[in-house]
């Protein structure tokens, strides 16, 4: 599975299908309801079927997949967390105690986790409540390097990373699923997106950078500035956007971002929604968008972090999130919340009366 052919994958699937979701706005319609009163709920029906082409697409089979690595600007002090936290989140996923565990066993969504670059080894767990998540080990190099000083990895790594993405989300679309979330952990791995933000829209590190995990005020300097030197050493000029996409990631990125451009660009070349988190996961959508315009299209904003550069990611990818939490966690917590809202969406869709059916009289 090489990158020309994910990208082309993706690519030619092009435009979302206006005619079916002509269809599906058309059977809304004939609801017992005014036009258009459930708002975005009806939109959700309608961008599903132009995505998949269908205007009976169901959101039955549910996945997430979280990519999780480290990063060598960890040790800027640039989070509230020790690097080794990484590694044991992992297994707090496996083990099912994490946030994401509980949400997803909630609507009945599989758990899929890569490992794809965390530097030390997964401490052994069991999964003792039936809500862990499966574990993927295709760790490509043990955490990136210090991207203040040069770049994090280099592109062969972030284009097998990408790679191993792809290739896990074919794995998950096979055994069958009708819509996909994405998540990530990764100890520093908020810096890494505000660098990526801020070179691939032209924003500022201030304006892009946020505390991360919970960060005060002298750490948040300290983020800043590691931003600042991230695109200063790999020749990243501060409010003039990149073009290069790859070498990009392959400079400010991480190796679970760059997983998870693989895990969208295999899912919308199936045919498959996706469902993105918050700000990291955005990122990995804005470098697949780069990639392969019209990707966006095919994702869903689960919501609005409160990291400020997801507000600016958002805006350079045209989504519009559907909830505002005040949410910081990741793993793809907030992505999982929303199936809710496609469920709500879907089951309008196909078990609301119409006008004619119910003896209810429609619009003068």
């Amino acid at each position: 599975m090489t990158l020309d052919r994910l990208v082309a994958g993706a690519t030619v699937v092009g435009a979302l299908d206006a005619t079916a979701m002509a269809a599906a706005q058309a059977g809304l319609d004939r609801l017992t309801k005014p036009p258009g009163s459930l708002g975005r709920l009806e939109g959700l029906a309608v961008t599903l079927a132009g995505i998949t082409g269908r205007t009976d697409a169901t959101v039955a089979r549910k996945a997430v997949v979280v990519a999780a690595a480290d990063h060598g600007v960890a040790a800027r002090g640039v989070s509230a967390y020790p690097p080794e936290v990484t590694a044991q989140m992992v297994a707090n996923f496996v083990s099912g105690g994490a946030a994401i565990c509980v949400l997803a066993h909630r609507v009945g969504a599989s758990l899929t986790v890569i490992n794809v670059g965390v530097a030390s080894e997964i401490p052994a767990v069991v999964d003792a409540s039936g809500g862990g998540g499966r574990l993927v080990r295709a760790r490509i190099r043990p955490g990136t390097a210090d991207m203040t000083v040069g770049p994090a990895m280099t592109r062969a790594e972030a284009e097998a990373a990408i790679t191993v993405g792809a290739e896990v989300a074919a794995e998950v679309i096979a055994a069958g699923v009708d819509v996909l979330a994405i998540g990530e952990m990764g100890i520093g791995n908020t810096t890494a997106a505000s660098a990526l933000t801020a070179a691939l829209t032209g924003s500022t590190p201030a304006d892009v950078t946020g505390r991360g995990t919970g960060l005060d005020d002298a750490g948040l300097a300290r983020k800043i500035s590691a931003v600042e030197s991230a695109l200063g050493a790999n020749g990243l000029a501060s409010g003039q956007p990149g073009n290069d996409a790859i070498g990009t990631l392959a400079g400010v990125g991480g190796l679970e971002i760059a997983a998870l451009v693989g895990v969208v660009l295999e899912a919308v070349g199936s045919r498959i929604p996706v469902v993105v988190d918050g700000f990291i996961a955005g990122t990995a959508v804005l470098v697949a968008e780069r990639l392969a315009p019209g990707v966006a299209a095919r994702c869903i904003a689960a919501h609005r972090s409160v990291e400020p550069g997801h507000a600016i990611v958002l805006d350079a990818l045209g989504l519009d999130p559907l909830l505002d939490l005040d949410l910081r966690l990741g793993e793809g917590s907030g992505a999982v919340l929303a199936f809710d809202l496609l469920d709500a969406a879907v089951a309008i869709r196909d078990r609301m009366a119409t006008f004619d059916g119910a003896g209810v009289s429609g619009p003068a």
